[in-house]
């Protein structure tokens, strides 16, 4: 059931996309590079990527499309008998679910925006959002409380006694849910980068949530991964469409939720490590630039940025970022089979 679903994501993904980019470039939906920073112009930014402006972007509807296509397959299937239970299920994938269906229309209003730049706003504002993201994540902290029984233990070091967090379990989670989130889009820029990453990272979470017993959950990840590999195949540089911010916080939130779902707090950091680096990177040169009189650390911000304003190629960077990515997945798969054995 599992690989057939990702399977079946896949090709509906395939066989749409050419359709769903036309759509795109009928309805004008085109990319449109910024020209600002958080704390000052973008000039290189712009520099480097203002080739990249034109091409369609709104890509994360085919995402959503493909999987929730597939969840409402899955309906139809166990009404006819062909399966024992659907992909909507509320002790493993209702939270995965509501989380991506959630983030996916806020940011969708955001792009839409963004792209037809109504008269008076181009986007919703970052404070309308952060406070959007924090509502989500506290009903994500109150779902694990009172429908999960999350008793607010948390096993931070597999072997290791359990860490009881009480209270601060909901602050806790909300900050790393955010952070997680925002990360994966802080990683997104180049093409194929993040989607890359995400794919490695839902392979590693489709291994621990069936080796958990979470078939479900692990059918939901294979059908992620097939949905993001469909949308791989027409982002090859120079990228047929682009995904914007919408995909990229939604599938991290979501990434977020499998750890602690899974209990695999430790595991998840060493599989994200590039976002979580790439994160840092940021903060390093946002602090920089305010206690250093606009003293800059990096040219540009994220690091992967950073490697393109000194000379590396695009494709170099990204491929030594994928390396890299999959060292981080396979050293937590390998550090999860070890730790089991704690």
């Amino acid at each position: 059931m599992m690989l057939s679903f990702g399977l079946a994501t896949f090709a509906a993904g395939f066989l749409l996309t050419p359709f769903y980019i036309d759509f795109l470039i009928r309805m004008k939906a085109w990319k449109k590079i910024r020209t600002e920073g958080t704390m000052w112009k973008a000039t290189e930014f712009f520099k480097l990527h203002k080739k990249k402006a034109g091409t369609p972007t709104m890509g994360w509807a085919i995402i959503i499309m493909t999987v929730f296509l597939m969840v409402f397959l899955s309906i139809i299937f166990q009404k006819l008998g062909f399966v024992n239970n659907s992909l909507l299920n509320q002790q493993e994938t209702y939270l995965s679910l509501f989380t991506l269906a959630t983030v996916w229309f806020l940011w969708g209003v955001d792009d839409y925006m963004n792209i037809k730049e109504f008269w008076w706003r181009k986007w919703l504002s970052g404070k309308f959002k952060m406070a959007w993201l924090l509502i989500l994540s506290w009903l994500w902290a109150y779902w694990f409380y009172n429908k999960l029984g999350w008793s607010g233990q948390l096993l931070l070091i597999p072997g290791f006694e359990w860490i009881e967090l009480w209270i601060m379990f909901i602050p806790l989670f909300i900050f790393i849910i955010v952070a997680a989130a925002n990360s994966v889009n802080l990683t997104d820029g180049l093409d194929w980068l993040a989607g890359w990453l995400l794919l490695f990272a839902y392979i590693v979470y489709a291994y621990i949530t069936y080796d958990q017993w979470l078939f479900l959950l692990s059918t939901l990840c294979v059908s992620i991964a097939g949905a993001l590999i469909s949308f791989l195949w027409f982002n090859v540089k120079p990228a047929k469409f682009y995904m914007g911010d919408i995909w990229s916080l939604a599938l991290g939130a979501n990434l977020w939720l499998m750890a602690m779902l899974t209990n695999t707090v430790l595991i998840f950091i060493v599989v994200g490590a590039i976002f979580i680096f790439t994160t840092v990177s940021v903060i390093i040169q946002l602090t920089s630039k305010k206690f250093r009189k606009w003293k800059k650390i990096f040219k540009i911000a994220p690091f992967h940025h950073h490697l393109e304003a000194i000379g590396w190629a695009e494709e170099t960077v990204v491929f030594r970022m994928w390396i890299i990515g999959m060292l981080c997945s396979v050293a937590g798969i390998i550090f999860y089979i070890i730790t089991k054995t704690i």
